[in-house]
């Protein structure tokens, strides 16, 4: 089983957005497949009719999509496969694993109704387990399997090592219900082998559901896929991840200006580690990344650091990168993207400048002086920056920078002479010049500015405020 390539799957319900716990175990997924030269499949588990919704399948796609996380071959719909799961219980119906239940909701439900006035275990034990077909009455009837009464149950899992249960802690599970309809223990089962995956990577509130996908596996005679359930993420008070924490779906954490590469950084370390390493690559997060380097406690979502990871993932991009990202951000947040000569202007800024920044957000601020063209909207800060004196001091500067050598020793020194002659501390020249060359208070350095726009636009900006 092992040495069979290997095959993941992420098999969320599509009853909303994709959530930061979703998100995370998709990754994990990925990162196990894709860095063995394996496959990533996506299934979508949409048996529950009621709650689906089209939209919410889209929503799931696109979150993945944003991530960066790509899956091979089109995503699953589970529901279309009911008539193969239903197939599978009357296999094991055939094959005397499985039996015929004419137990009705009605009777199931006043059983457990006395147990609980009893204090007894409101554990159900059908009594059609082992009377014969020549006994069955001609009326409606669930399939159940027939698990082990006896002895233990154990799943070895690859983060939470041997997990042990007592057989007679479970009780046959329904397999087909009395409408014909196949259960969801089932149907993951029968997908999760017919699609011929090798690990099952997932949420550790689903270990208790291993134990009876278990039994379907030894029933048909099929391997046990590697288990390997992962801890939940629980928020920073230490309780378990809800909406009073913030932000849940990955396309809330796009819209506050968090990059694809940042939340795979950030959610690949949340969990899981590689010695002191915080920050590191998808390539490198592809080959370091193993099952015995998930934790067994729950990680807790840390926005700080997040904030981190995201600021150097920015800080070691590239502009083509990055100006994907940009258009990602502005199209999370409902604002027109940058056009090709905007989106060139950024690139060019970008590789000549020093970034910093923690979000995307703060990025399009910081670069505000190649995507805004003037006559500026000036914010009361900035206003106050170009009061006369300051502008009367810009109008005598620009005779000087119309003469300068346009390179940044040159500018420099052009200005701090100026400055000197005009026995001004520089910051008292640099904050108007700011303004003027960015239409706001905090920009950077007036010097990168001046050498990115070029000498044109330098002195078209200055004459747009001194004429």
């Amino acid at each position: 089983m092992t040495d069979a390539p290997v095959v993941t799957r992420f098999a969320p319900s599509p009853t909303g957005y994709l959530h930061i716990g979703g998100a995370r175990t998709a990754l994990f997924n990925w990162l196990y497949a894709r860095g063995r030269g394996g496959k990533f499949l996506l299934r979508i588990e949409d048996t529950d009719r009621a709650r689906y919704t089209p939209e919410a399948t889209q929503a799931i796609l696109d979150g993945l999509t944003w991530l960066g996380l790509d899956w091979d071959g089109d995503a699953v719909s589970q529901f279309e496969s009911a008539d193969r799961h239903a197939a599978v219980a009357h296999e094991m119906l055939a094959a005397g694993t499985a039996y015929k239940c004419f137990a009705s909701q009605d009777e199931i439900e006043a059983f457990r109704e006395a147990a609980r006035a009893d204090g007894r275990s409101t554990l159900y034990r059908s009594p059609w387990r082992d009377v014969p077909e020549s006994e069955h009455p001609d009326a409606p009837f669930a399939i159940r399997i027939k698990a082990p009464q006896e002895g233990d149950i154990t799943i070895q899992d690859a983060v939470q090592g041997d997990v042990t249960w007592k057989a007679d802690a479970l009780d046959d599970m329904v397999l087909l219900r009395s409408d014909g309809s196949p259960v969801y223990m089932l149907a993951v089962v029968v997908d999760d082998h017919d699609m011929g995956v090798t690990h099952v990577i997932r949420g550790d509130d689903h270990l208790a559901n291993a134990a009876r996908q278990s039994m379907i596996y030894t029933a048909m005679g099929w391997d046990l896929p590697v288990f390997a359930h992962i801890p939940l993420i629980h928020g920073p008070d230490g309780k378990k991840l809800s909406k009073r924490h913030g932000a849940l779906g990955v396309m809330e954490y796009a819209a506050m200006g968090y990059t694809p590469a940042g939340m795979r950084n950030y959610l690949a370390r949340l969990g899981w580690s590689h010695g002191d390493d915080e920050v590191f690559t998808t390539k490198q997060a592809l080959e370091w990344f193993d099952l015995d380097g998930i934790g067994k406690a729950p990680a807790r979502l840390d926005f700080k650091k997040m904030e981190n990871i995201n600021r150097h993932q920015i800080g070691i991009s590239d502009s083509e990168t990055m100006v994907r990202d940009v258009q990602s951000y502005l199209t999370a947040v409902g604002q027109p993207v940058l056009s090709d000569d905007e989106a060139k202007a950024f690139a060019d800024a970008f590789d000549k400048l020093d970034v910093t920044d923690k979000t995307v957000g703060d990025l399009l601020a910081k670069f505000a002086f190649v995507l805004d063209k003037p006559p500026f909207t000036l914010d009361e800060k900035a206003e106050k920056l170009l009061d006369p004196v300051s502008r009367g001091i810009l109008t005598q500067l620009t005779p000087q920078l119309q003469t300068a050598s346009w390179n940044r020793e040159a500018l420099e020194q052009t200005v701090m002479e100026f400055a000197e002659a005009q026995d001004l501390k520089f910051g008292k020249l640099a904050g108007p010049l700011r303004v003027v060359l960015s239409g706001r208070a905090v920009s950077p350095s007036v010097f990168d500015m001046m050498m990115i726009i070029g000498r044109d636009e330098t002195l078209a900006r200055l004459a747009h405020v001194v004429g």
